[in-house]
């Protein structure tokens, strides 16, 4: 069948809303009087249910940086851990946009976006980078053809010529095979130290719940928002 053109008489806007918003029979409960008073244990309440209902790549989220200039930027990568006391992990070059973001504005938002079951997490925080050790552990736990790309370097450069690409990740992947332990020297794993996470779950009639956790110290705050 082909496509239908857009035309004056059927604007964007209309095509856009024609699509159904969370178009799921499945929405599961939630009450947050019955939340745990840790952020990190909701999180993994709310992933594992994720996982469990079949939700594509649920450790897929964005994040958000901004640089010097404060001209915001933000991208899709992967969780890769979540630790007690509020930190959420992921990894980049420190040479890349968002590594040249985090060194001049220490600061980043990560959001989760679960359509399956209406449900998205916002995490604000400051970023700081893990040790040496770790974001080397963190490298070498990259399939083969990952490690072999972030070696070849150069990410968001002006790529002139496809070949030139190919030519590197060959030469990567030779030094791979000479030195299996080899790791990018810009790799960097990043923690984020959550100051603030807000657990969102759709409700039909737009009542939809919020709720906040805000750290005070070394203790949470739990607050109910308005929709």
């Amino acid at each position: 069948m082909p496509e239908k053109a857009l035309t004056p008489e059927a604007p964007f806007r209309d095509l856009l809303r024609r699509l159904p918003v969370f178009d799921t029979d499945l929405l599961p409960d939630f009450d947050p009087g019955l939340a745990p008073a840790d952020p990190v244990i909701q999180f993994t309440q709310w992933f594992a249910a994720a996982v469990e209902g079949g939700v594509p790549e649920p450790h897929a989220m964005s994040l958000a940086t901004a640089g010097a200039g404060g001209r915001p930027s933000s991208r899709v990568l992967i969780c890769k851990d979540v630790e007690p006391g509020g930190r959420w992990f992921f990894a980049s070059s420190s040479t890349s946009p968002k590594g040249r973001d985090l060194a001049a504005q220490p600061h980043a938002a990560l959001g989760f976006y679960w359509p399956q079951q209406g449900r998205q997490i916002r995490i604000r925080g400051e970023v700081t980078a893990a040790s040496a050790e770790r974001s080397a552990a963190d490298f070498l736990a990259r399939t083969p053809g990952s490690r072999a790309e972030s070696l070849a370097g150069r990410q968001s450069d002006v790529l002139a010529d496809a070949a030139d690409q190919q030519a590197a990740i060959a030469d990567a992947q030779e030094r791979i095979a000479a030195d299996p332990h080899v790791v990018a020297p810009a790799w960097t794993l990043y923690g984020l130290l959550a100051a603030e996470a807000e657990f969102w779950q759709f409700d039909r009639d737009r009542q939809h719940i919020r709720l906040r956790y805000r750290r005070n110290d070394r203790d949470w705050i739990r607050e109910r928002l308005w929709p």
